[in-house]
Order: structure tokens, then sequence, then C-alpha cells
């Protein structure tokens, strides 16, 4: 069970990030905490965890705990077994069966005389078998170390599992044991994850957003049931406060023009009846309190439904969808742009990089999806299409086209400079100033982050400045190509996302094992490079 009251944590600097949190995970319970990048998801993995202290409040676990972070750069210099943890008790296993039976050894081994057994069937079971617990972890790609922890809950036996992005870098066989794992688990589980196929294998979401946590009981699916009902009935609301503003105003309006006529009316009654002068400037004061009265009463309330009109409004705002203004790709649709004859790459003249040599064209409005395993030579044979690398065997052909390649890191945007500079550095539909901060601000970049250096932009709004400055440019890419694009983008970045590829007419290929993005961006053919290899 997974226990927190009170929770709080600040920042280094003073910034307060939430506080007074509640969250309560049973026994065998298994669920996932969400929420936009930056909110403090991955922080508060950490302070359950231990590996961070709580600024207030308390944190209750009542069994063995095993963590799996989201980064694992800071285990580089060690071995496989040294990241574990196990390479004491290895060992001392190893000492033990060699004959040294000195009590310091059985004390390192803690009476654990199974460990070597689950290591190996461990990384035999996440698919580890080429690598031995003696190999660096540095020599490990980024889905590869990710299946060392993943397969460390195997030896470790823990009741707790924290899983920070577990699915990030792994292939679509990884995440198929990934997602057999969570199914069949009998452990307490709490998982931080933007992949939708996952988060719909847990039976409760935990929302974090703007410091509070929200939980709705049920999986991915449920939550965005839920949360499309909210959506609806803000907008209703919205629409019930802007009658009730109009209504508000015309009483106003109303009012004013009515005490007018009155007031109009009795300075005359008064003149007739020859009424003193002093007495005409007393009824004259006493009449204009009288609208100035009913007038600030009125002034009061519209002021008051126009603030809670602009209350909702900037609540739905950040629920709202955007606009894209990406425009159709001038490229006829089936026009041949690549097409790849018996090819094959090596470096250096080593081996090839597929036993099998590449045959394979892409045509103009296609809609493709690269997959393969961790190094089958996907990134390669981007390269490949883009013109940044040709064969060492067989031929290729291009047509003259223009593609937009967006990596993993958005390398093309420049960190020198800001926000608002990097828009108008791809400005080529010569917008004015202004238009470019429409442009800007239907991406979430209000005034505040214009002068922001783009050096600082989380992964999310690299990704969000990137489409906001695609729309921008004179003509719509030939061909986009997004090599892993939803690795480390939170849900609502995602969905940005998608529904920016939707909207764009042209030729997609795209490098992901996110099924259900695939899905939803309707990719209508694969090339699987795991054919290949």
């Amino acid at each position: 069970m997974i226990l927190l009251q009170n929770l709080s944590y600040i920042h280094p600097n003073k910034d307060l990030l939430f506080e007074n949190l509640y969250l309560s995970v049973n026994q065998y319970g298994k669920a996932a905490l969400i929420g936009n990048n930056g909110s403090g998801k991955s922080t508060l993995l950490k302070i359950i965890a231990g590996e961070l202290q709580a600024s207030g409040g308390t944190v209750k676990i009542d069994a063995k705990l095993y963590y799996i972070p989201q980064i694992f750069g800071q285990y580089d210099h060690q071995s496989i077994a040294e990241a574990l943890g196990v390479d004491a008790r290895l060992k001392a296993l190893k000492e033990i069966l060699s004959g040294n039976t000195e009590e310091e050894q059985f004390a390192a081994l803690e009476d654990d005389w199974g460990i070597e057994e689950r290591c190996r069937e461990a990384m035999h079971h996440w698919k580890l078998d080429d690598f031995s617990l003696e190999t660096a972890m540095s020599d490990l790609s980024g889905g590869q170390k990710t299946r060392v922890f993943l397969a460390g809950i195997m030896i470790h036996e823990p009741g707790i599992v924290l899983l920070d992005e577990p699915s990030n870098h792994l292939d679509l066989d990884a995440r198929t044991i990934l997602y057999d794992f969570i199914q069949n688990a009998k452990m307490t589980i709490l998982l931080v994850s933007h992949d939708r196929k996952l988060l719909n294998l847990v039976e409760e979401i935990y929302e974090l957003h703007e410091g509070e946590i929200v939980t709705y009981g049920g999986n991915y699916d449920h939550y965005i049931e839920q949360k499309n009902i909210a959506y609806n009935a803000m907008q209703q609301d919205v629409k019930n406060k802007e009658k009730a503003l109009r209504k508000a105003k015309a009483v106003e309006r109303e009012t004013a023009e009515r005490q007018q006529r009155l007031d109009a009316r009795g300075k005359k009654k008064s003149e007739k009846a020859g009424v003193a002068k002093i007495m005409m400037n007393t009824l004259r004061n006493n009449a204009e309190k009288s609208t100035s009265k009913l007038k600030g009463i009125h002034e009061e309330k519209v002021q008051s439904i126009m603030q809670e009109l602009k209350d909702s409004r900037e609540s739905l705002a950040g629920n709202d969808s955007m606009k894209f203004d990406f425009d159709s790709s001038k490229l006829h649709k089936g026009k041949l742009l690549f097409s790849a004859k018996a090819v094959n790459f090596s470096y250096d003249n080593r081996e090839n990089l597929w036993s099998k040599n590449l045959v394979f064209d892409i045509n103009s409005g296609e809609r493709i999806a690269l997959v393969g395993k961790n190094g089958s030579g996907k990134t390669s044979l981007i390269k490949m299409v883009l013109g940044s690398l040709e064969p060492t065997a067989g031929t290729v052909y291009r047509a003259d086209f223009q593609p937009v390649y967006i990596d993993q890191d958005y390398s093309l945007i420049q960190n020198h400079l800001t926000v608002y500079q990097q828009a108008q550095a791809f400005n080529q539909a010569k917008l004015q100033e202004h238009e470019i901060k429409i442009r800007l601000a239907r991406f979430l970049f209000t005034q505040d982050a214009w002068d922001k250096p783009c050096r600082v932009l989380s992964g999310g709004e690299r990704l969000r400045l990137a489409l906001c400055c695609l729309g921008m440019r004179a003509e719509a890419p030939g061909m986009i190509v997004l090599d892993e694009p939803t690795n480390n983008l939170d849900i609502q970045n995602i969905e940005i996302l998608t529904a920016a590829i939707k909207d764009y007419i042209g030729t997609l290929l795209i490098v992901s094992h996110d099924q259900s993005f695939l899905e939803e961006v309707k990719i209508g053919r694969t090339i699987d490079l795991n054919s290949f290899v």
C-alpha cells in the first residue's frame, strides 16, 4: 500500500510545486499518475521512493519498494549488476561456492541463494541474453537500459513498484512484455506514463494539475470520458455566462434610460410648479445620487459576471482544440518521392545493417510507419530518405521535394533564439508581428513566453513551437519525418501533435513504437525492418 498525506514540496529556489497532496494506492492496486510536463509527477515518485525529501506531510509504504527512474545516464559508469544492486550478493555467492566460507561472505549474500538463477531468468525474460551482468551500462541503448531495470523487478521481487515512463525507448516486442507484466503482476504499481495503451491497463488514474491531485476511478479511456463530460459542462457554463452577461448589460442600459426619463419628467414638473431654485438643486442632486447608485449596482453585477466568464474561458482554453495552419502539400498524390533498389549500408566497412537488401518505394500522400527493434537501422534509413546518407550497396532515387525532419530533440529549434525570434525565422509567409504572436498564442505561448530563450523550453514546448513554425512556411513541406515523436511528451502535447498530423495533407514517415499514436494518425503502410535484420 502507498499512502501520502498532506504532502508538500518546495523547490530549492523556494518555488512551491505542490502542497497538501493526498494519494492512496491499495495493496495490489495498479494506478497511473498523469499530468502536464512540469506538474511534478517525477518529483512525486522520487519522494515516494525516498530519493527526495518532502517539504511537509508523510509517506507510508508497507512493503519492499522498487523504483525505475526515467533517466539512466547516472548508471553509465556501472555494470548491469552494480546498477541493479546485486553485485555484492553475486560476488559473495561465487566466493562461497568456490570454498570461501568466511562469515562476511554469508552476510553479504543475505541468505539469497537463488540470486544468480533469478538474474538469469530475468535477463532471459526481457530479451537480454546477449549481455552479461558485467556488461557496462554505457554499452547499452536507451531501450536496453530500460529493460535491465524492468528485469530488476523479477530479481528483487518487491511488493511495490514505481515506474517513471517505463515504455520510453522500448520497441514493440519489449512493450508487449511490459503490458503483459502490468496485467498479471501481483504487486502494488504506481506508474507515470503517456503511453495510452499502458494507461488502459491500470485501475485508477491520478491527475496532478496545478498542485492538486484529482482521482478518476478506472483506466485512461474512462478518464477521457469523464474529462469530456467536464469539458462539455464548461462549454455550457461559458454559454450560460455569456447569455447572463448580455442580459445584465441590457438591464443596465434599460434601467439607466428609464431613470433618465424619470429624472427629466420630474424636472419639467418641478419647473412648471415653480419650485424654488434651492429645492430644484436638492431634487437634482437626489436624482443624480439615485441614478449613480443604480448604475453602480448594475456595473458591479456586470463586472462580476464578466470576471466569472473570464475565469470559465481560461479554464476552457487549456482543454480547447488548437487551430493549425498546415496547408496541403503541393505534390500530386501518387508521385514517386523515394525508391530504394537492393539498398544496404555499413559503417566503416563493417557488417551490413540488414541481412537482406531493402527494396521499397515512398509515394506522395502516403502515411508510413517505420518500425523495428532497437539497432535495426531506422535512423540510418531516415537519413537515406532525407539525402544525408548514401547507401554502400544498391541505388536510391530521390525526387525534388522539401522534407521536414522533426527528431527526438526537435533540433530545428535554435537554442540561441527566443521563442518569438524562432517563429520569425520561419516566417516565409511574411506575417506581421501581431499575426506571429497570435499564432504563438494558439500554441500556448502567451506574452510571458515570447522573450523566453528556446534553450530552456521543455520537450513539449519545443514540439509546440516546431509545429507553430511549420505553419508559417510559405509552402507546406512535401514530407514530414518524425522520429519517436511521442517520447517524453505529456498527454496534452501528444494530443496536440496528433491533431496537427491529422490536419496535414501530405507524406508522412513516422518512427514510433506508440501503437495508439500510429492508429490515430491513420498510418496506411508499415515498413518493418525486423524482416530485414
